[in-house]
């Protein structure tokens, strides 16, 4: 370890392919310049299923672009079994745990609110745990993605009040605990002061969540690249309308493919495309939208699974459309920040976001998509159609022209980096 720079310690539970994980991955190589850092996380098994080479131990060691890594082996999981994603999330906390002792002295700890509750108590743990080269405590970070337990309330992913009630009293001692609060969203800076209406506010701060503008960028539609990644999921030729991300509980996706049902097959475009509606991930809520699908003989609609970090860019420019949605109730609770990679492809974006929301409040300064609620359908349905009747025209090739310009002179990678830089060293 380089003693001559301040030791920041990271929870980040994935570190890999989920979004968040890339976001955090970018933190920290951005830092390195200021800090020495080591990051605790799970080995790679964002899906569930782990590589033979992750099962042998429990930690594993390696230095990647210069920041420290700590990888904890973890059993597998499936997305719809919701005990074995319990199980999963309580083997890496309680391991992160240990292995914080094992770390050395710290003088920053930073924690991301993944997975819910546990990040934020894992934060908790590593300040109290720690202390720096001057003797002193270490500071602790608290980054909120996402507030639990009201994303999960908002779902009914749990509805036993004891345990949502447990679980937002330990999120709240979490803030508390916190020398610094950052959150990703307005709206999510709004929950924060609602938490604390009737106490002491906890210091806190708005950063947005970015993508790398310089790695994810506009290609032209002729791109050998993306013209291989059309052919080899039948998109040739083909108006696409994509959604990219994690097809799960948190995004409405079981009611939004029965509006695109009414754009069944042999819809096509002004300028003569056939219309395909293209779902490029994974999740819980997969294998529903497949059964709706064949049930409803959607040849149209078309499964892809994730793609690699280094073909995300083809994937997103294979897209003349992009969705970016959450569900209802969501609003000040998470914040998608898929919305920065489409954004920085040039795509239009097709919002289904409530009002009042930090994305939808971009898309609309930008000019960069259609934005409705999430839940009004005919105003999706609307959306859609308006972009399929304008397909090709130079308005909505300049929709997503603006949202690429706006994230290039307000939101780079560098900036936010900067932003966190200074506000960890100032906490």
């Amino acid at each position: 370890m380089n003693e001559t720079k301040p030791h920041l310690l990271i929870y980040a539970h994935y570190y890999d392919l989920a979004s968040t994980a890339r976001i955090i991955r970018d933190l920290a190589e951005g830092l390195l310049d200021t800090f020495t850092i080591t990051v605790i996380c799970v080995v790679p098994s964002y899906l569930g299923t782990i590589e033979d080479k992750w099962k042998t131990r429990k930690y594993y060691r390696e230095n990647i672009n210069g920041v420290d890594v700590i990888r904890i082996g973890v059993p597998e999981f499936a997305k719809t079994d919701k005990f074995s994603r319990i199980r999963n999330i309580l083997v890496y906390f309680l391991r992160a745990a240990y292995i914080t002792g094992k770390v050395g002295k710290v003088d920053y700890v930073l924690s991301v609110s993944q997975p819910p509750i546990l990040g934020g108590l894992l934060g908790v743990w590593g300040k109290l745990r720690k202390k720096g080269t001057g003797g002193k405590r270490a500071k602790y970070i608290y980054q909120i993605q996402d507030f639990n337990p009201e994303q999960a309330m908002t779902v009914n992913y749990c509805k036993n009040f004891i345990a949502t009630g447990l679980m937002m009293a330990l999120d709240k001692y979490s803030c508390r605990k916190a020398d610094l609060i950052i959150t990703v969203g307005r709206d999510l800076m709004e929950t924060l002061e609602k938490r604390f209406k009737h106490g002491t506010f906890p210091k806190a701060l708005m950063i947005n969540n970015w993508t790398d503008e310089k790695v994810i960028f506009p290609l032209p539609p002729d791109n050998k690249k993306v013209l291989e990644f059309r052919r080899k999921y039948g998109l040739s030729g083909r108006f696409v309308i994509m959604y990219s991300g994690n097809i799960g509980l948190y995004y409405d996706l079981e009611n939004l493919i029965k509006v695109i049902a009414k754009f069944g097959p042999g819809t096509v475009t002004e300028d003569g495309r056939e219309v395909v509606f293209v779902f490029a991930g994974a999740g819980t809520v997969l294998n529903k939208l497949v059964f709706y699908k064949e049930r409803h003989g959607l040849d149209n609609v078309i499964f892809i699974p994730y793609q690699p970090e280094e073909e995300l860019i083809y994937s997103l420019n294979a897209g003349d459309i992009q969705w970016c949605v959450n569900a209802k109730g969501m609003k000040g609770v998470s914040c998608p920040s898929k919305y920065y990679g489409l954004a920085a492809a040039g795509r239009p974006v097709l919002g289904v976001l409530e009002k009042g929301t930090e994305v939808r409040f971009l898309i609309e300064k930008t000019g960069g998509g259609l934005c409705c609620d999430p839940g009004e359908y005919k105003s999706i349905e609307k959306n859609i159609r308006w972009f399929i009747e304008n397909a090709g025209s130079k308005e909505v090739y300049e929709m997503g022209i603006r949202g690429r310009r706006y994230l290039e002179e307000k939101l780079t990678k560098d900036s936010c980096i900067r932003k966190y830089r200074d506000a960890i060293l100032h906490c």
